[in-house]
């Protein structure tokens, strides 16, 4: 069966396997069938049948305890979509990097926090530096702030109401009414930033491309003392140059 959304068909059942692979993924590769019933909201009957389908692909696979984990061949999958994604990003963030002289970094949402993709590096000695697959919270992050401030403040509210709002340093927001305040500054400019909310001294500012699950953020991040507010407005610009006419 397929549905309709927005002018293009979608095929339910693919759906539900992704819905599925990713579940699994937000708990670390390994679920009950329970877990996954809860997580995906979709009948036990349905579960097991698409688990029983993943499982014979070998997407999928079972323990001695009867739970399921991701499987071998999602590795080469996995490792394809990094090569991919890099292909794709890096000339995105060099540009970034060649205009800003500072670290840019491409991330995406994951569950109710952000994921990291790529990272190109400025050349300077004292830069930032991000793991490649770190997860990081929304609340003290630009990337994050980015990302979600196409959601509506129930659904920012719900959000922080599951992952909480951790403080790092002193400029981090702990009030769900200080970031959904934030957020619609957010939507007004188009840019969100972190001013030393997640770790001291340093500055950053992202810019979101596209909606829903398949949107990114593209950031420059810097020290606070060579990253002036002046050039992090400044960076604004170059990133939405250099995104222009790419797609989620």
């Amino acid at each position: 069966m397929s549905e309709p959304t927005g002018g293009r068909s979608r095929v339910q059942a693919v759906d539900r396997a992704f819905a599925l692979l990713d579940a699994l993924s937000l708990r670390g590769g390994r679920a009950t069938l329970g877990d996954l019933v809860a997580d995906t909201g979709l009948a036990a009957a349905t579960v097991h049948r698409l688990c029983g389908t993943l499982t014979d692909s070998g997407h999928l696979r079972r323990d001695a305890g009867r739970d399921y984990l991701l499987g071998p061949r999602l590795q080469r999958v996995g490792d394809a979509a990094r090569r991919a994604t890099l292909a794709w990003a890096e000339p995105v963030l060099t540009a970034v990097v060649a205009g800003t002289g500072e670290t840019a970094n491409m991330a995406v949402r994951e569950g109710d926090g952000v994921v990291y993709l790529a990272q190109v590096p400025s050349p300077h000695s004292m830069r930032m530096f991000t793991e490649v697959g770190r997860r990081v919270e929304v609340h003290c992050t630009a990337v994050g702030k980015a990302l979600v401030a196409g959601d509506d403040d129930d659904e920012v509210r719900a959000m922080l109401r599951r992952a909480g709002m951790r403080r790092y340093t002193a400029s981090t927001i702990t009030d769900p009414d200080d970031l959904v305040a934030e957020l619609a500054r957010v939507r007004r400019s188009g840019f969100a930033t972190d001013e030393s909310e997640q770790e001291e001294g340093v500055r950053c500012v992202a810019i979101a491309v596209g909606t829903g699950a398949a949107a990114f953020a593209v950031s420059a991040s810097g020290p606070e003392a060579r990253f002036t507010r002046d050039r992090r407005d400044a960076a604004v610009g170059i990133l939405q140059a250099a995104v222009a006419g790419l797609k989620p």
